[in-house]
């Protein structure tokens, strides 16, 4: 699959002392695994191609995978970005994956229906993140973003702000929102210029770098972003704007049984726990679009949580 990053190949002592290491493990594998994440133990281990929002990276690479592969002996790969550019890659053919994890509900029903490929018949909603202005806590106008208004700070002169392009990511699309409800509430002709502005979009992989590269003064970052990266932040007053995240496995998944056991795992108790952890707001039960029978079989259970 064009894109898609593999973990590396172990060595043969490596195998074993893994094997071994699930074994030993077996007692704490997520009950909300059940018996098919049971027996995926005695096959052999498959990757699960994973393309998924890119405030979700931090998540990802420390924490979900590591719990994964140690419950199932199967290992997350993939690939971090815009939710929207995702789903344009998808249906261009350019990745083809297992899992989507999208930061937007409305990027997922691009995917949906014969004019899209059918890439997508349902997904489900599992968790939420409040979008937030994290910034460099260096910046000289750090003492007043922590004790003025957002919306007054940002139009300051000299202030360099980052949110990322709505063309190609959700969370650009929320910080436009932002500043065009903020520009009406208070009259501010320079909140809607921000808006609208080019020189202050960033892909959303580089912006979190940039921030704390010292390149930045502040930027739009959900919740689960700024815990992630240790970042100060504070809340948009004024408005609320959050990421609505969801999953679903693929049409045409290369590795059905692994992606499967992924979502399973994402959605069971240690799942949940990680997902706290990490400053998202877990939805339970993960709420279902689409039809219900469209749904794996082994994945209808997690519905009646």
């Amino acid at each position: 699959m064009a894109g898609i990053r593999y973990a590396p190949v172990r060595s043969a002592l490596a195998v074993l002392a893994g094997v071994a290491a699930l074994v030993g493990a077996a007692a704490l594998t997520d009950v909300a695994a059940g018996p098919a994440a049971a027996s995926s133990r005695h096959k052999e281990s498959s990757p699960v191609d994973v393309l998924y929002a890119g405030s979700l990276v931090t998540l990802m690479q420390t924490s979900l995978d590591a719990a994964f592969h140690r419950a199932t002996g199967d290992r997350v790969t993939g690939i971090a970005a815009g939710s929207t550019a995702l789903a344009s890659e998808i249906k261009g053919g350019v990745y083809r994956a297992d899992v989507f994890v999208s930061a937007a509900p409305k990027v997922n029903q691009s995917l949906e229906g014969p004019h899209n490929g059918n890439w997508e018949r349902w997904y489900l909603k599992f968790a939420t993140s409040p979008l937030e202005l994290g910034y460099d806590p260096q910046s000289r106008f750090a003492p007043t973003l922590r004790t003025k208004p957002w919306w007054r700070v940002v139009t300051s002169p000299g202030f360099l702000l980052g949110r990322t392009n709505p063309a190609t990511d959700p969370k650009g699309v929320l910080a436009v929102k932002a500043f065009h409800a903020m520009a009406i509430a208070h009259h501010d002709p320079a909140l809607a210029a921000l808006g609208t502005a080019s020189g202050n979009v960033f892909p959303e992989q580089t912006m979190l770098g940039r921030l704390q590269a010292g390149q930045l003064d502040a930027g739009f970052f959900y919740a689960v972003e700024a815990a992630a990266a240790k970042i100060p932040a504070v809340p948009l007053t004024g408005v609320h704007e959050q990421a609505t995240y969801t999953v679903s496995v693929l049409a045409r998944a290369p590795h059905a049984r692994a992606a499967i056991a992924f979502v399973r795992f994402l959605l069971g108790p240690r799942g949940r726990r990680i997902l706290s952890t990490h400053g998202l707001r877990p939805v339970t039960p993960p709420k279902l679009s689409g039809r219900r029978s469209a749904v794996p079989e082994g994945l209808r259970a997690v519905l009646r949580r």
